[in-house]
């Protein structure tokens, strides 16, 4: 199988490649400085991945994958943890598990309360407001996903290629630890054209324009034994959460 290299987006390009192409691509090393912290302190997330709690919502029966999940609201410069809630998204959405309330675990409180964290959200919806071309109140929702191959193959997205049904969407590679696959694949929602890469290097960020493209990423099967993948998916939706009345 070919394995495409993802090609970077250049930090001063990030809004003008989300107006034009829908998407963004960020090194490691521009996520942390687009966050205004250190690599180091984003790696100090990371072993929150490894207490994750098993997804028991799974119309396959699968159980290759664990999560938690979180909510927050960003406005007038500030962030806030909202009441935990369960995820929704609708059937036109995803058609696997649309149409579900799904309380999942949240995140962990020492995890949200690190400056790491709370720097990198308000900073990727500072990059959607300046694609907006000013301040929006976002509604976030964080997903800590392990995918892993505890049923010889993990399925990353098993409703396929997909829109989430917000404004902008946020991939971040946590971890690759013995598997092979998880490659993204990112295409025109309303055009023949479309990009693959698989991400490989932890804190690598995909940012999406959910109206202007849909996304997926391939299954993975392990090298050796048992492998998995991490990943930080945050989604930001203006004015309210998804499946909440105004």
């Amino acid at each position: 199988m070919t394995t495409y290299a993802p090609i970077y987006t250049a930090p001063e390009r990030v809004t003008a490649a989300l107006r034009s192409e829908g998407y963004a691509l960020l090194s490691p090393q521009h996520v942390a400085a687009l966050a205004g912290t250190t690599l180091a302190a984003l790696n100090a997330l990371v072993p929150s991945w490894e207490h994750l709690e098993l997804d028991n919502y799974l119309k396959d029966g699968g159980r290759y994958r664990r999560r938690r999940h979180s909510c927050f609201i960003q406005h007038d410069g500030a962030l806030v943890q909202a009441a935990h809630r369960p995820h929704w998204q609708p059937l036109e959405y995803n058609a696997l598990h649309g149409g579900m309330h799904r309380l999942f675990e949240p995140m962990a409180a020492d995890t949200v309360a690190q400056p790491a964290w709370r720097a990198l959200l308000a900073a990727v919806g500072d990059a959607c407001s300046a694609v907006r071309g000013g301040a929006v109140a976002w509604h976030i929702e964080a997903h800590q996903f392990r995918i892993d191959t505890t049923d010889g193959i993990g399925r990353p997205t098993p409703e396929g290629a997909h829109r989430d049904g917000v404004d902008f969407v946020a991939v971040l590679l946590i971890a690759r630890d013995g598997i092979k696959g998880g490659e993204t694949r990112i295409f025109e929602a309303d055009g023949p054209n479309g990009k693959r890469f698989t991400m490989t290097e932890p804190w690598t960020m995909l940012l999406l324009d959910d109206a202007t493209v849909i996304h997926e990423s391939t299954p993975i099967q392990p090298l050796a034994g048992h492998g998995h993948r991490d990943t930080l998916v945050l989604t930001y939706r203006a004015g309210r959460f998804q499946g909440e009345q105004p």
